[in-house]
């Protein structure tokens, strides 16, 4: 079990903190899908930032519990999104990987 729970949580590290950081760079697949929704770019970058944070905080023993909230919580936000963009299998995704985040946080 604890195998399965580093892998998942490597996984969940790689998604927060590469998500995190494109919508920092401003990536234009980013900025076009988040803009119809209300984020301008500094709003952008400040998701993003809170997306690298927490991943960064995740990765920490002593903080993975606060990091596994704030990438739920912004993962949730992006899941929420995801469904008003009409973008379901993403949205699953998403809702798993919030779920896993979950997980983390219970052990």
């Amino acid at each position: 079990m604890k195998i399965f729970l580093n892998v998942v949580l490597v996984i969940l590290i790689f998604l927060a903190v590469s998500s995190g950081i494109t919508k920092i760079m401003l990536m234009q697949q980013d900025v076009a899908f988040f803009s119809p929704y209300g984020f301008t770019n500094p709003i952008l970058i400040g998701f993003g930032v809170t997306q690298l944070l927490g991943g960064v905080l995740l990765a920490i023993p002593k903080t993975r519990v606060v990091g596994a909230v704030i990438v739920a919580l912004t993962f949730i936000i992006s899941a929420v999104i995801l469904v008003m963009a009409g973008s379901i299998p993403m949205a699953v995704v998403t809702i798993i990987c919030t779920l896993l985040l979950g997980f983390v946080i219970k052990r």
